[in-house]
């Protein structure tokens, strides 16, 4: 018999702007005080404010993408730019483009991931599905173990 997981009490829909905002400031997205990460990108397994699990997220390669996407078009438009408004020497452009790129890069990676994360709680997705206990779809499930005796 399927399980109906419509009757849970998550199922209200949530809102997904606020819930990127806050991932967007690096907070959980559900109670938008607790902190995501404890470490740069390290994850906290849980909230410490509201108790949400946030271990089961699956940011994966996502945040890491959109930044360089991100990074590079500012970086190639302001080269770009620049290149045309005066003649500078080589040195000024190897002082300021390499140092431009990696500090956006590490600014905005925690804020991306974040993001991400609340986009993912606020869609219900991965380990924030009520009805999926956390446990990855694609991975075959896991033989009942024997009982002790």
């Amino acid at each position: 018999m399927p399980v109906d997981y419509k009757s849970s009490a998550d199922d209200a829909p949530r809102d997904v702007a606020l819930a990127v905002r806050r991932g967007l400031t690096c907070k959980c997205p559900q109670c938008g005080h607790g902190r995501i990460f404890g470490k740069f990108l390290k994850v906290n397994p849980t909230c410490d404010s509201c108790g949400l699990a946030l271990e089961g997220h699956r940011a994966d390669d996502m945040p890491p993408y959109l930044v360089i996407m991100i990074v590079g078009h500012i970086v190639v438009g302001l080269n770009l730019a620049f290149e045309q408004s005066a003649e500078w020497p080589l040195w000024v452009h190897f002082a300021i483009w390499p140092t431009l790129t990696v500090v956006s890069a590490l600014s905005l990676l925690q804020p991306v991931k974040g993001a991400l994360i609340g986009y993912q709680w606020a869609l219900k997705m991965h380990g924030f599905d009520p009805g999926n206990s956390g446990r990855d779809p694609a991975l075959p499930v896991p033989p009942p173990s024997p009982a002790n005796h």
